[in-house]
């Protein structure tokens, strides 16, 4: 345990360990109904930093969570290699750096997988679809049939 704490709290691992604090806090937030999900919508834009059309709470929960697991785990294999201080710190930077460029791929993958499941839908999104005017078209018009056995008319 002392061991998961030390790499949680190291030097840059520090940084996503707070994120994720931040993270879980918000969702709490969520969960309490204090706050809605997408709160942060109208600040960013989602579509230009190519994570379509999610919200940006969740692209950035996907993003602090994964890269504070990748590097979380890095931390504890290099605290495992045992190798001297003039190596550790450019080791565990470059980790830092290569576990952020990382979870933003796996991140706007996973948003972009998202995104396309949403739009297969026929219905259509709810969000695409609010406040926006739809024209009906029907391309046939229904023959009406009049019943010789009867006085009814039958479409």
């Amino acid at each position: 345990m002392a061991e998961f704490l030390a790499a949680a709290f190291g030097v840059p691992t520090m940084v996503l360990t707070t994120a994720l604090a931040a993270v879980v806090g918000f969702w709490s937030l969520v969960l309490c109904g204090v706050v809605t999900a997408d709160v942060f919508d109208a600040d960013v834009d989602a579509e230009a930093l190519g994570l379509g059309d999610v919200p940006v709470a969740v692209a950035g929960s996907v993003f602090t969570a994964v890269g504070w697991v990748l590097d979380l785990s890095g931390m504890l294999l290099l605290g495992r290699a045992g190798l001297a201080g003039a190596w550790s710190f450019p080791l565990s930077v470059a980790l830092f750096a290569s576990a952020l460029a990382f979870s933003w791929q796996v991140t706007r993958r996973l948003t972009g997988r998202w995104a396309g499941a949403s739009s297969a839908d026929p219905r259509g999104s709810a969000r695409r679809c609010a406040g926006s005017v739809r024209v009906a078209k029907r391309t046939t018009v229904p023959r009406r049939v009049t019943d010789p056995r009867s006085s009814r008319t039958t479409a």
